[in-house]
């Protein structure tokens, strides 16, 4: 399979800005303990191969434990995740799955129990920009590894 085109080259101010964006939120001190949760959530309602492909080595670089990446996607049933993180799961799946009515009160009212304001809204615009980058390489049909070098995603040892 060949990736349909390269986003990248055809409209770089675009992508650097959703690149910029996705890296301002991830260096946020709690987004950078939820992000790859989150990110590897929505690739994986998404259906992008592409970012459950990255998301699942960057987060084992940076020392997540294989069983909880392995437990992302049966998080409701695990007990490997915390009530921040359950709480950020719940909150990717409602954002990156739109119920017909919208987010409901107590939803909302959940998600509030464990985020700030700030975190919640800084919460809700990473899963903006991983909805965007799943759309993306879904569309253009991305191929999973194909930039593992370039990100140094190689060092996770997962060929």
């Amino acid at each position: 399979m060949n990736k349909r085109l390269d986003h990248f080259k055809l409209s770089p101010q675009a992508s650097n800005k959703l690149v910029e964006l996705t890296l301002q939120l991830s260096k946020k001190p709690l987004m950078a303990d939820l992000a790859h949760l989150i990110m590897l959530r929505a690739s994986q309602l998404n259906g992008c191969a592409f970012c459950v492909d990255m998301h699942v080595k960057e987060a084992k670089i940076h020392g997540e434990r294989e069983l909880r990446l392995h437990h992302v996607a049966v998080w409701r049933e695990s007990q490997l995740f915390s009530p921040i993180e359950r709480a950020a799961l719940e909150w990717t799946e409602a954002l990156t799955q739109l119920p017909p009515h919208g987010i409901s009160n107590s939803l909302y009212a959940s998600a509030r129990e464990q985020f700030s304001e700030q975190d919640l809204s800084d919460l809700s615009f990473l899963i903006v920009a991983i909805n965007g980058w799943n759309r993306l390489n879904v569309a253009f049909q991305a191929i999973p590894g194909s930039s593992d070098e370039l990100f140094g995603l190689n060092k996770a040892n997962l060929n």
